[in-house]
């Protein structure tokens, strides 16, 4: 069992900035590729980004794409999603989670968590 914890978010002005943290315990991250979801007020849940394991490979829905990074520091058994440009539409509960990928489906590892608020004012 892994306990992830999402951290970093916050109210901030359309055009900001934000780094999220996703911290683990329980068990490392290093062999797992990670993902970024979202959910807005009101909306279903919605993929944003993932890194594989190593972190030299990353992927992102279109609407972050060219805005938002994830990194990851294995030797901290952390994930990071650099969130840049922000806009409105970006305001949501940021969740991380472990993938796993089982004959070309992925589907989230963990039980969701409390994730972290990000709020963009216009």
């Amino acid at each position: 069992q892994v306990d992830l914890v999402e951290s970093g978010g916050g109210l901030v002005q359309a055009g900001g900035s934000l780094r999220l943290s996703c911290a683990a315990s329980g068990r490392t991250l290093s062999t797992y590729r990670m993902g970024w979801y979202r959910q807005a007020p009101g909306k279903e849940r919605e993929f944003v980004g993932t890194i594989n394991w190593s972190g030299d490979t990353t992927s992102y829905a279109d609407s972050v794409k060219g805005r938002f990074t994830i990194s990851r520091d294995n030797t901290k058994n952390t994930v990071y999603l650099q969130m840049t440009s922000l806009k409105v539409e970006d305001t949501a509960v940021y969740y991380c989670t472990r993938l796993l990928t089982v004959q070309g489906s992925t589907s989230a590892l963990d039980a969701w968590g409390q994730g972290t608020l990000v709020t963009v004012s216009s």
